[in-house]
């Protein structure tokens, strides 16, 4: 069966091999797209010295939503596997994890969550699980999703309002010691929270369409 990793990336070439390496290794993934939303750093290049993966360069910078739609239009697989590219602590057997309840009938998308991570990111986890970005469905899903009328920030809660509208048969994979890197990290505390205003403006926007 084959299997297609989607990789949204903005400016991460500090940390997307921490990504890439795990799923090059991984005997479940049989293709690895990588989609560089418009980053002003060398993360499409240093994607690009990988062979076998895929790098989809946006000119400027739309939001994961848009880059992941990008990224499913050039996919092959059965199953997609979405990962951000900013994790921290990913190994094969959470890779693995994530897809092995795709193998059975009837779940359709698996949504991981992490745990025994970083307290800051296990508690945003918990409070909102709907938001993760790791995931993984079924290919007869992709044409809902492209049509999914998203922008920016919102892909998690689409999905989410996606699952709940037409009954989609989920399963929560907890992802042991696997945490990401925070925006107040990357950008600093102001940026940071500027950043994640928008975010949530995006995702409230969204949800009260």
């Amino acid at each position: 069966m084959k299997v297609s990793a989607i990789i949204p990336a903005y400016n991460e070439e500090v940390r997307i091999k921490n990504v890439l390496e795990p799923l090059r290794k991984s005997s479940l993934i049989t293709n690895i797209i990588v989609v560089d939303d418009g980053s002003k750093d060398r993360t499409a290049l240093i994607a690009t010295e990988y062979d076998d993966i895929t790098v989809i360069r946006l000119p400027e910078n739309k939001g994961k939503a848009e880059a992941i739609k990008h990224g499913l239009q050039r996919c092959n697989g059965e199953i997609i596997l979405f990962l951000d590219a900013d994790l921290v602590g990913l190994t094969q057997q959470h890779i693995e994890a994530l897809i092995a309840p795709l193998l059975e009938d009837p779940v359709e998308m698996t949504v991981g969550i992490f745990e025994s991570g970083r307290m800051i990111t296990n508690l945003a986890q918990k409070i909102a699980p709907n938001l993760s970005g790791q995931r993984a469905f079924k290919r007869h899903l992709i044409e809902d999703i492209l049509g999914l009328n998203m922008r920016g920030y919102s892909l998690e809660i689409a999905l989410s309002k996606y699952i709940k509208e037409h009954h989609i048969i989920t399963e929560q994979v907890m992802l042991k010691n696997i945490s990401h890197v925070m925006k107040e990290e990357k950008l600093g505390l102001t940026k940071g929270m500027v950043w994640r205003l928008k975010m949530y403006k995006d995702i409230l926007k969204y949800w009260l369409n």
